[in-house]
């Protein structure tokens, strides 16, 4: 087992990778930048190592500042949360070559699946189900060739970048006038936000269900599968609110895709923790998005649901120890996602938290925050102030607590989408379990 490790974040994650060092024994090393200086979870760290600066770019993306921290601090291990360098195959071999493990799986899995081609084409390959889509289609794809690529799709059909995530560059197409353009736009867009333009053309499910899959691997053919959670609910390509189970579909039906996608993490001999991402486009029809080799931001709500610490098992694969035993879903959990952001427009909100008291005590409910009173909200990082999770035995009960947290907790400084999110909580539609993609839009057509 690791000695002492060095935690690559900042917010939720990072104190969560705190608490979960914390736990095994380990010493923790929490890297912070000037807007971070106020975070509750430096105090709570073994170590701490300041990166000088504010921006991302200047910080938790500089790999070098990074590097020096795990050879200024002795860490013999590095957990890169999520987002930032999480899935950075150069990184990640960096570190190994620096003589520390990094707490993910190996380069070879974050270069192959952080190419969605390149992931579609192994998912295809394993018989894991994928929707109709093209090969990489370069910067300087000639209009017959962007043509040809679309024609075994059909239209409408949507233009994704091969690279990175959160929904950037992506296009939905709907006639053949308006493709050269989208391509080229995306392809853009893809090369400005992650230094490579390549795109490919996938068919495009209006309003499905955006379902994924825990899965855990060892490297070695072995693999578990931790069942699924529902993540329909998004703005602008972002997960707002995450449940286990998914509300609404046979079991038999969900269970079948959790062993595919089982099988597929054991024939890969993938390694370490990781989350296939798929849409469903309706009973039984799904198709492949992407895989995520990291530590999902939802990850808390396959942990309420199982019972397993996920980041400490992270931990102990990365350290060689075996997979963890299956675990059967237990009850209910939900998850919403709290950001400085105003609820309607969506628009980002900054300033000092004058006040920031999450419920204590609320049974049922789990909060995970990396912020308190008196730190500023800034422009550098992403919104998300916390996430809240509630379990029950009943959907119905896991909804009804995180109602109630979100009711008690108490934030004055910055706008948060607390009232769209205890909105939706309350609404027929959502009640009923009638969610996917589209939900939200039409919520706030509704309620705009």
């Amino acid at each position: 087992m690791f000695s002492r490790i060095l935690i690559a974040n900042r917010g939720a994650i990072a104190r969560r990778v705190v608490q979960a060092c914390r736990a095994l024994g380990i010493e923790s090393v929490v890297v912070y930048s000037d807007a971070d200086a106020g975070a509750p979870y430096l105090e709570e760290a073994s170590l701490t190592h300041q990166l000088p600066g504010s921006r991302a770019q200047d910080t938790y993306l500089n790999q070098a500042a990074v590097l020096a921290a795990i050879e200024a601090t002795g860490a013999d291990a590095v957990h890169p949360g999520y987002g930032f360098l999480a899935e950075n195959a150069a990184f990640a071999a960096a570190v190994e070559a620096a003589g520390a493990r990094f707490i993910g799986p190996r380069p070879h899995w974050l270069a192959t699946m952080g190419d969605k081609v390149a992931a579609r084409t192994l998912a295809e390959e394993k018989g894991f189900p994928v929707f109709q889509g093209s090969g990489r289609l370069s910067e300087g794809a000639t209009a017959a060739e962007i043509s040809r690529a679309a024609e075994s799709i059909g239209f409408p059909l949507l233009v994704k970048p091969v690279g990175g995530g959160g929904g950037i560059g992506m296009r939905v197409v709907g006639s053949a006038a308006e493709l050269e353009s989208a391509v080229s736009q995306a392809g853009a867009l893809a090369d400005q936000a992650f230094g490579d333009g390549g795109v490919f053309l996938e068919r495009w499910a209006p309003d499905a269900r955006h379902i994924e899959f825990q899965v855990l691997g060892d490297g070695n053919g072995g693999a578990l599968h931790l069942h699924e959670r529902e993540c329909s609910l998004q703005r602008r390509h972002q997960k707002v609110l995450e449940e286990s189970p998914a509300p609404g579909i046979d079991r038999a039906e969900i269970e079948a895709l959790a062993q595919q996608a089982q099988k597929l993490v054991a024939e890969l001999g993938y390694d370490n923790v990781g989350t296939l991402e798929t849409l469903r486009a309706g009973p039984g029809d799904y198709g492949f998005l992407e895989m995520n080799t990291r530590i999902q931001v939802e990850h808390g709500v396959t942990e309420m649901v199982t019972g397993l610490d996920l980041v400490a098992t992270q931990i102990r694969l990365a350290a060689g120890a075996d997979l963890p035993e299956s675990r059967p879903l237990n009850g209910h959990a939900l998850e919403v996602r709290i950001y400085a952001e105003h609820p309607f427009t969506q628009l980002p909100s900054t300033g000092r938290l004058a006040v920031f008291e999450p419920p204590i005590g609320l049974h049922g409910v789990r909060v995970d925050t990396g912020y308190q009173a008196g730190q500023w909200v800034t422009p550098h990082y992403d919104p998300l102030l916390a996430k809240v999770i509630g379990h029950g035995s009943t959907r119905e009960q896991a909804i009804g607590r995180v109602l109630v947290a979100l009711r008690a907790f108490s934030i004055v400084g910055v706008d948060t989408n607390i009232p769209l999110l205890s909105g939706v909580l309350g609404e027929a539609e959502f009640l009923k379990g009638q969610v996917d993609t589209g939900y939200l839009g039409r919520y706030l057509a509704r309620t705009g």
